[in-house]
């Protein structure tokens, strides 16, 4: 599958601060990618250099198999920024009617794909509203409208959960993976680690202005397991003395193990079948994003090989 998008040693420094320190990584097209951060990681420069708005003081962004060309590749791109880019007086049909046609569309064709939208995101009766007069969700849901419309090659959504509803952001999260099937590719920035880890096909993570992870969610999650498994037994003995493992944790019946260097998952299965104990489950336990998010940038319990990036 071929690269959309393709970031070459991109830099952006401001007077007192490196905001994008050598930035490399590639999106597969019609692929679901998640660039993480906590606040002042650079996310936002680095989009905004991806949409034209900044332009890096070094590096190189291809877009398409080409050299991105702001002019002629923006009107290929939709961004939903997390801050409103909405104007508050304006009719709701009208300021969509108006974004659509300055995105390309005609007015017939422009009409007819925000009936469409407006339709399947149940917005049908909002046309005469004023966007002062929408909830924030309200507005999420507009906003997502906007970005989408004009089908654009390349979709970035800068938290698009925000303000939604539990359904309407079930909503929302079918029509990005939608969209992804007909063939766009999504940008998704996020603090929420769980939405990244159940929608994202490959994720970047960004700390300080540098890139500390790049690979699939499945990759990132094996580098950084403990060697640590879930076993559930019929009765758990008094006492536990293996060679193989400790025990990390008791719940009831259901034991968290840590197996010792040297040793693999099959001696403790071992272990508990030479005591005649019943093994009703077992299974590995991966650590989830939010965790090796939190030790990544906090540095909770983080080790030297932690920083190392996963790359493809």
């Amino acid at each position: 599958m071929s690269n959309i998008l393709e970031l070459h040693n991109l830099k952006k420094y401001y007077a007192t601060q490196k905001a994008v320190e050598d930035i490399s990584f590639s999106i597969e097209k019609g692929s679901i990618f998640g660039l993480l951060g906590p606040n002042g990681a650079g996310k936002t420069t680095l989009l905004r250099m991806i949409t034209g708005i900044f332009y890096p003081d070094s590096g190189q962004i291809q877009f398409d198999g080409k050299t991105f060309d702001p002019l002629n590749d923006i009107i290929k791109i939709g961004y939903m920024p997390e801050e409103r880019g909405l104007y508050k007086k304006m009719k709701i049909g009208e300021q969509a009617l108006y974004l659509a046609q300055l995105k390309g569309l005609s007015r017939n064709d422009a009409m007819e794909k925000i009936k469409f939208w407006f339709k399947r995101l149940e917005m049908e009766s909002w046309w005469n509203k004023k966007v002062e007069d929408l909830s924030k969700g309200m507005s999420q849901k507009l906003q997502f409208v906007i970005t989408v419309l004009h089908e654009p090659k390349l979709i970035i959504l800068d938290e698009p959960f925000s303000g939604l509803d539990p359904l309407n952001a079930s909503l929302i999260k079918d029509e990005i993976y939608g969209l992804a099937q007909r063939g766009s590719t999504i940008i998704f920035s996020t603090h929420r680690m769980e939405q990244v880890e159940e929608i994202c096909d490959h994720i970047v993570l960004m700390n300080l202005g540098q890139k500390v992870l790049d690979g699939t969610v499945a990759q990132i999650k094996q580098q950084f397991k403990e060697n640590k498994f879930g076993i559930k037994l019929s009765e758990v003995p008094a006492s536990i003395h293996a060679n193989c493992f400790d025990v990390a944790e008791q719940k009831a019946n259901a034991l968290t193990v840590k197996i010792k260097e040297g040793y693999k998952s099959n001696d403790v299965l071992q272990y508990f079948l030479q005591q005649n104990l019943n093994i009703e489950s077992f299974h590995e336990i991966l650590p989830s994003l939010n965790e090796i998010f939190i030790n990544l940038v906090d540095g909770t319990k983080a080790t030297t090989r932690a920083f190392q990036p996963v790359n493809n």
